[in-house]
């Protein structure tokens, strides 16, 4: 019979050990070792899922030596999966998409696999049945019969059904509900998870088979399971959003593949995500009055230039304690620059409640918004309108310096391309060229700023 035993894993780095111990000697966290009942087979567990590599032996060779591989990228209808993930998706990558409970990740992913009508694809459910899956995918416009669904939770009939149907493209919603029938823990536990990801990582590497794992997270918004998972696979896709807002951001944390800093974005109907080709459009709010509190700021993400409202609202603390409250806005940096403009400009921030919104559901950590941010706060402050024609884009210093900001030529371009006239960028940019036809002003200092824009 198989020897019976238990063994503590670390919740945050997957490290094993025979007790309890407080703190975790791999990644030093407090209180994160739990106990799994664990059944080791008696003779180790291989599989091999090409059986002509079964008698082959590997040996070390010269860098120099290998051959570069010619296998191109799997095109992907989806314009904006395809950007985040570097240009399409690698043969024999494993992606790990996570994200709150229904905010749509298996819709994406279903939709996604719809899409691939010249591929053979196996889509993977161990959380609904066939019936549920094919009332979801009846509400999307994409029809494929090339589109295969299992609803299986074990990982040894799992990998009998990837042997015979032999798929292009394999999606498994989600992770945390496959079991292995050679352990007794739960599905969804620490050494569940570490030997179901194992096995479909292997079935990866060797075919060349591309596989997506959808996650869940947890209360603080990081992946359930390891830390060790996120390192296991190739890619990891975080797909977030506000359930109040229809607009989806699919963003990128690691990618072995292609930039992390790239980000598609989708508006969540009711035939499922639509692509939104221009965000820029749909950042900015339509209006026909002039509201004071608001300013239009050039970011960017990736290799995409966004033009986003900025809003701001200024008002007397009522409380004695003034509030400072940011929303998709960095909150420590907000009080960096209202310290600024007390300071340099003289304005009384100290007693005053500060909010500020980026619309649209965004997160932005760029810095070159901070001239948009401030100029939407000092207009709240004196109640006066900003022209709805001005882009802001620069960087705000401790001193009170305006300073430059990266690719300023891709931000001016989609200023002009969205019908603005204006904009205020920092005079140490130098552009050699204004290309966009849009009217530059330059500018150094808060100071001076001010005085040009409120006169």
């Amino acid at each position: 019979m198989a020897k019976t035993q238990t063994t503590f894993y670390c919740k945050n780095c997957g490290a094993t050990s025979a007790k309890w111990v407080g703190k975790c000697n791999s990644c030093g966290e407090w209180n994160t070792y739990i106990e799994e009942l664990v059944q080791k087979e008696k003779t180790a567990y291989t599989k091999t899922w090409k059986q002509e590599n079964a008698k082959t032996i590997l040996k070390p060779i010269q860098i120099g030596e290998i051959e570069q591989s010619t296998q191109i990228r799997y095109t992907v209808n989806d314009e904006e999966l395809s950007r985040v993930l570097g240009g399409g998706i690698v043969p024999g990558s494993v992606i790990l998409i996570g994200g709150e409970p229904g905010i749509g990740k298996s819709t994406l992913m279903l939709q996604i696999a719809l899409q691939f009508t010249n591929k053979k694809v196996l889509y993977i459910s161990g959380e609904e049945s066939e019936s549920q899956i094919k009332m979801r995918a009846e509400r999307l416009p994409y029809q494929n019969n090339s589109c295969y669904l299992f609803t299986e939770i074990s990982t040894q009939r799992i990998g009998k059904a990837l042997q015979e149907l032999e798929p292009d493209i394999v999606i498994v919603d989600s992770i945390q509900t496959l079991q292995s029938e050679l352990l007794d823990s739960t599905p969804g536990s620490i050494s569940q998870i570490k030997e179901t990801a194992g096995d479909l990582i292997r079935f990866a590497k060797e075919t060349g088979t591309p596989v997506f794992l959808i996650g869940h997270i947890t209360k603080d918004g990081t992946l359930a399971g390891p830390k060790l998972l996120e390192h296991m696979v190739d890619t990891v896709l975080q797909f977030e959003g506000d359930r109040n807002h229809v607009y989806r951001i699919l963003r990128t944390t690691k990618n072995r593949f292609g930039s992390t800093s790239e980000i598609g974005i989708y508006e969540m109907q009711g035939v499922g995500l639509r692509e939104v080709k221009n965000p820029s459009e749909i950042l900015i709010s339509q209006r026909d009055e002039t509201l004071s509190g608001i300013a239009i700021s050039a970011t960017i993400e990736g290799v995409r230039p966004l033009l986003i409202e900025t809003q701001a609202l200024v008002s007397t603390a009522a409380y004695g304690t003034p509030q400072r409250n940011s929303n998709g806005y960095d909150a420590k940096r907000l009080n960096m620059l209202l310290a600024v403009l007390e300071k340099k400009c003289g304005l009384r921030m100290g007693v005053q409640d500060v909010f500020i919104n980026i619309t649209g559901g965004l997160r932005i950590e760029d810095p070159g918004i901070d001239l948009g941010i401030v100029a939407a706060i000092v207009s709240s402050y004196n109640n006066i309108p900003l022209d709805s024609k001005i882009a802001f884009i620069g960087e705000v210093g401790l001193s009170g310096e305006i300073r430059a900001v990266n690719r300023i030529e891709q931000r001016l371009a989609e200023a002009a391309k969205l019908g603005f006239t204006t904009a205020y960028i920092s005079k140490y940019n130098k552009l050699q060229t204004n290309k966009s036809g849009l009217k530059i002003i330059e500018v150094s200092m808060l100071e001076s700023f001010f005085n040009l824009l409120f006169g």
